[in-house]
This record gives structure tokens, C-alpha cells and sequence, in this order.
């Protein structure tokens, strides 16, 4: 498994993202990151809309755009992501 140096998550806060369950995902992701002290490892950013309303809520960890993303699969994504991330 690959070392990430510095992770990067994208939200997307479009209306149909943010109405379907994003704002719970950025809590999510929020708590992630200050439990396990990651901000020097991880950059958190927001996005108006990556154009792919109809399969929201999305969210870009790593580059790959995930799509109907639930809080437990958002969940079960970072845990994947946490045995790879280099702490600083």
C-alpha cells in the first residue's frame, strides 16, 4: 500500500450535495482529521459543484471522485485512507 504524503479531500457544497448529506460528511471529515491529528497531513477544501448533481452527495479523497457518498461509506473510505497517510 502506498504512503500519502499529503492527502487531499474535496467536498462538494453544491445545493444538491449539501441538501443530500454533504454537511454531515464535512463533520465527518472535520472529526477525522482532529482526532487522529492529521491538519498537517490532510488539506480539506470546498467545491461549488463538480457537475455531477444527480449521483450526490460526492466527494473527492485522493484524487478519486466518490459518488452517493454515505456517512458509513465515507467512514469505511477514511479508514482505508488512514493506514496510508504519513503523519507529520
Amino acid at each position: 500500500m502506498p504512503e500519502i504524503e499529503e492527502l487531499e479531500i474535496v467536498v462538494c457544497l453544491g445545493s444538491s450535495c449539501f441538501a443530500r448529506g454533504n454537511p454531515e460528511n464535512l463533520a465527518i471529515v472535520e472529526e477525522f482529521i482532529g482526532k487522529r491529528g492529521l491538519k498537517a497531513s490532510i488539506h480539506l477544501s470546498g467545491q461549488l459543484c463538480q457537475d455531477q448533481c444527480k449521483r450526490g452527495p460526492n466527494l473527492t479523497l485522493a484524487g478519486v471522485l466518490h459518488h452517493e457518498v454515505t456517512p458509513s461509506k465515507l467512514r469505511e473510505l477514511l479508514q482505508q485512507l488512514d493506514k496510508q497517510i504519513v503523519r507529520k
